[in-house]
């Protein structure tokens, strides 16, 4: 019998080609992958569930009514307090940015079917930086394009805070110009760091306990020790899900009051 082996934490993160399209290519490949695989299961999660919610809307909502109706108040809630009434009309961005997020996240944490073909195992997007960057630049861009649109030039006055002495401009708007174009890297690191951390924490407490079951006697008992480390860090994990999915759209929701209020900055 072959001894038991446990895969590297970070083989979980390995980006596998499932189909290759004909105008897939150099420099750019657009096959499909087990990456955006899943994320297309997030995106249909995500799609039946809000189906599933707002189906048959009832006065005395029942539990996928309720979950629907949580959701939309939480995530409303975000907004207003960030922008005011006039984000309104950014609800359905935000609204599909957590929902997304939170969803990549969690699933990720899902246990992989034994016997599943390796291309098809639970992956998660978001451990991957050029996902969140992409998100992340996308909240940015946004940002950028409805504040030109609504203030026009105006909108660089987000460069140069309300207050400060005309004598430090040229030092602070340099500054504040490069904290504006790191936005996208520090809200994209943020949260492919926090899924990265986590999912290696798990893989190598799950290593331990396959090496330790593995080799037999005392040293199979002690495994019951890294295996109640893994049922820890996987409920913490869960917290973690949401709270980098929270965070990444309050974030947004910040900058879009800078788009919309730069004059308050």
């Amino acid at each position: 019998m072959a001894p038991l082996r446990a895969a590297g934490p970070l083989e979980q993160f390995e980006i596998i080609r499932l189909i290759r399209l004909p105008i897939s290519g150099e420099p750019f490949d657009i096959s499909i992958t087990n990456s955006t695989v899943w994320m297309f299961i997030a995106v249909g999660m995500a799609t039946l569930l809000l189906t599933l919610a707002t189906r048959r809307l009832q006065l005395v909502p029942g539990g996928m009514q309720s979950l629907g109706e949580m959701t939309y108040e939480f995530v409303a809630k975000m907004l207003r307090d960030a922008v005011g009434d006039e984000g309104r009309a950014l609800f359905p961005y935000i609204f599909t940015l957590f929902v997304f997020i939170f969803l990549a996240n969690i699933l990720g944490l899902l246990p992989t079917i034994p016997g599943t073909p390796e291309g098809l195992h639970v992956f998660t997007p978001t451990s991957h930086i050029i996902v969140t960057f992409a998100l992340a630049s996308l909240s940015v861009g946004i940002v950028v394009v409805i504040g030109f649109m609504k203030n026009g030039l105006g909108f660089l006055k987000l460069f140069a805070p309300s207050g400060i002495p005309l004598l430090l401009m040229p030092l602070i708007v340099p500054i504040e110009v490069v904290s504006f174009l790191s936005r996208p890297i520090s809200l994209g690191v943020r949260l492919f760091a926090n899924m990265l951390a986590g999912h290696i924490v798990l893989k190598v407490f799950a290593g331990f306990v396959v090496t330790l079951f593995g080799a037999g006697g005392a040293l199979a008992v002690i495994s019951i020790i890294p295996f109640f480390g893994i049922v820890i860090v996987f409920f913490l994990e869960l917290l973690v899900a949401f709270l980098q999915a929270f965070v990444f759209a309050v974030l947004s929701c910040i900058y879009l009051s800078d788009a919309l209020h730069p004059s308050h900055h």
